[in-house]
């Protein structure tokens, strides 16, 4: 008994009955909502929304990475010479030109076979011209028309095997259709060497200075790609040589070259 007249035991008694109580029904327990969010995070459930918003992002992301791959990939050219980018950029405007005019010539070939009257005649006409176009590339026709003529005088000896392929490169670069070097025809298997004793050997023939290019193509086209900066007039100027450049309306390729006998062909035998 307590001076305020209740009952301390009792009352003890009765906190520890109401801390035993269980829990009404509906009360919810910890380990039941951790169970229930687990159940609502997965599987995950995408609405169509959701799964249209993922793909847009997941393509952006993609295009994003081809982008920057590409801008990569031209970071080659941020450390090249301004001689070297104007070259670059003359050739292709050149190559470009010189696409357009065989499409152009294409698309009439195209336009003359339906077109005429009499097909078998007209292709047989378009049989000879592409063989006469291909005995010039060859080597084995000769030819004729404007061009230039380039005078590489070399007394000192500087001029090298590399120079003259450079210029060889540099006018086939610029739409030259045939090229003639002294009395040697340049076509596609020329090879050119140094000869110890002086001069070089192109195709295996030697040749002394001063190299005499004879070109055919568009005057247009090959003076300016040979004086560009960085081009083979000014390279040739450097080692003091002699580069002396003629337009001409008409031009002849007059030497031939002589295409090797085949090594394993056979004609067929019915």
């Amino acid at each position: 008994m307590t001076t305020d007249g209740t009952d301390q035991p009792a009352a003890a008694a009765e906190t520890v009955a109401v801390a035993a109580r269980p829990a009404p029904a509906g009360a919810e327990r910890p380990s039941d909502g951790r169970r229930r969010l687990r159940a609502a995070l997965w599987p995950p459930r995408l609405s169509r929304g959701q799964l249209v918003v993922a793909l847009l992002l997941f393509a952006l992301g993609l295009g994003l990475a081809v982008q920057v791959r590409s801008t990569n990939d031209h970071n080659a050219l941020r450390g090249a010479r301004q001689d070297d980018l104007l070259r670059i950029l003359d050739e292709l405007d050149t190559r470009q030109q010189r696409l357009q005019q065989e499409k152009t010539q294409l698309n009439q070939s195209l336009a003359q076979l339906e077109n005429s009257s009499n097909r078998a005649k007209e292709a047989e006409k378009q049989t000879r011209r592409s063989a006469e176009q291909l005995g010039v590339l060859a080597g084995t026709v000769r030819a004729t028309g404007p061009g230039i003529i380039l005078t590489v005088d070399d007394p000192q000896g500087q001029v090298k095997a590399d120079m003259l392929l450079d210029t060889l490169q540099e006018l086939r670069a610029a739409g030259a259709e045939a090229i003639q070097i002294n009395d040697v025809r340049v076509v596609a298997d020329t090879y050119f060497t140094d000869v110890p004793s002086g001069g070089e050997q192109i195709g295996g023939r030697t040749v002394t200075q001063p190299y005499r290019f004879t070109v055919i193509g568009d005057p247009r086209d090959l003076t300016p790609a040979l004086n560009i900066p960085g081009g083979i007039v000014r390279t040739l100027e450097k080692e003091q040589v002699g580069a002396a450049i003629s337009e001409q309306q008409k031009v002849t390729v007059g030497a031939l070259a002589e295409p090797p006998p085949p090594q394993f062909l056979k004609p067929v035998t019915k």
